[in-house]
């Protein structure tokens, strides 16, 4: 027997198990990246002949991998969202994208310069790599399948889907400014590099990116729906990996141009969503892109346990820990609440979307992407044992809470016996007036399916 014929086994096993666990699993305390993460640190923890598993030696591999996986999701995510781009209609995702995730930046950078006592260049990449909430992660608190109706989603779901979908691109602009510091100082402080990166790093490359994505996403949306050549018009032969097809383009071209891939996959989805909303084809493309995201989800979060059950933690200290168990339990909830007050989000919402900011796969990437332009002056481990400990926390602690809390707010906005709205939380989508919202509409479907 062969490494390589051990690999096949458990590919086989995995994309059965993947295919079977979400109905297993659902409505229990668990979901699939939870037990997938337990089998990687199980599998590896047992005497077989397994490859060995190492993102730190394995730094270019890991890096491209998981950019695969968070673009399919950003696809994913984007195809999902019922509701039209706008100001009023999108306000609690510029909230989460303008306040909270800046807050997070800027506490989270200070907390790791104080406590773990890092250069101002890797306390701000730890920051800018744990910015991002995960579309990959956040099955049980994402929006359902495309419907034809624009207001048939809850408010608590959309804004967490939509933020995951945006904030994945629009960390890399602080990425680089970890990058920008490192080089221009070193483990010192200089502000030389402010103006060159805001200009190129935050102006350009965020402009390019979404004006590419939403120019690439109206020419699909003309080829899918509109063309006058049947041969071309792809929406009638129902041809899901065509959505891969989208994926990449969007992403590919974006990247030649010098714009940001991540948010051109996410605006082309949007635009593609946008050009006709009731076709049954963006129901194919969904379902395709959920299928292959499943897979990678399980494959990635399956090594994660295995680099784990390696000793991927061993050069986590206590400092590390904390600064971790900060982010998820004090800073992001605490900066979620301060970025949704004004907002139509009230009590058990609100506090929903502030605490469920899952850390993932995209933090996995940006982390590698990061490693492989600069030197931070931290040993690239202790980087890698802090953020993959944030991550495993953050899978296990949203995985086994996110169905009971989800149902309990279900059954909170039903009216259920002893679930009626408490005082002063008038913020359910069901309320009259509420705009974006269905009357009556908006519960939430918990389930432990393939996140998107």
């Amino acid at each position: 027997m062969t490494i390589a014929d051990a690999v096949f086994a458990w590919l086989g096993v995995g994309a059965l198990v993947a295919a079977v666990l979400p109905r297993v699993v659902a409505g229990r305390p668990v979901s699939l990246p939870v037990v997938f993460l337990v089998c990687g640190i199980v599998v590896y923890a047992l005497p077989l002949p397994l490859p060995e598993v190492d993102p730190v030696e394995q730094r270019l591999l890991t890096e491209h991998v998981t950019e695969v996986c968070v673009i399919i999701a950003l696809m994913g995510a984007g195809l999902a969202l019922n509701r039209p781009v706008g100001r009023r209609l999108w306000a609690s995702t510029w909230r989460l994208l303008g306040i909270t995730m800046l807050l997070t930046v800027a506490v989270t950078a200070v907390v790791a310069w104080w406590l773990l006592d890092w250069p101002p260049a890797a306390a701000l990449l730890l920051a800018a790599v744990l910015a991002p909430t995960d579309p990959v992660l956040a099955s049980e608190v994402r929006v359902g399948e495309p419907t034809e109706d624009k207001h048939d989603e809850d408010e608590v779901r959309f804004a967490l889907t939509s933020e995951a979908g945006l904030n994945d691109g629009l960390a890399f602009p602080v990425t680089y400014a970890a990058i920008a510091l490192a080089a221009a100082a070193g483990s010192g402080w200089s502000a030389e590099w402010i103006g060159p990166w805001a200009a190129k790093d935050v102006a350009f490359k965020c402009v390019v990116g979404v004006l590419s994505g939403l120019l690439i996403g109206k020419l699909l949306g003309w080829l899918f729906f509109r063309t006058r050549s049947s041969a071309l018009r792809l929406a009638e032969y129902r041809e899901g990996f065509v959505a891969l097809g989208a994926t990449f383009l969007a992403y590919g071209v974006t990247e030649l141009l010098g714009g940001y891939g991540f948010l051109a996959v996410f605006t082309a989805a949007c635009a593609v969503r946008a050009a006709e909303r009731a076709h049954g084809f963006h129901n194919v493309l969904h379902d395709f892109v959920e299928q292959v995201e499943r897979l990678l989800t399980a494959a990635l979060l399956f090594l994660l346990g295995a680099f784990i059950a390696l000793g991927g933690l061993a050069p986590l200290t206590w400092q590390g820990a904390v600064t971790g168990l900060l982010l998820l339990l004090v800073v992001r909830p605490l900066a979620g609440w301060a970025g949704l007050l004004g907002s139509r989000l009230r009590g058990r919402e609100r506090r929903v979307v502030a605490g469920y900011g899952i850390r993932g796969i995209g933090s996995l990437y940006y982390l590698a992407y990061a490693l492989g332009q600069q030197d931070f002056f931290v040993p690239e481990r202790e980087l890698w044992a802090v953020v993959t400990f944030t991550v495993l926390v953050s899978v296990v602690l949203h995985g086994v809470t996110a169905g009971p809390v989800v149902a309990r707010l279900d059954r909170w906005r039903a009216g259920g016996p002893g679930e009626g709205a408490e005082s002063g939380e008038s913020g359910e989508p069901g309320a009259p007036g509420a705009p974006g919202e269905k009357r009556g509409a908006g519960t939430l479907r918990a389930t432990s399916g393939p996140p998107a």
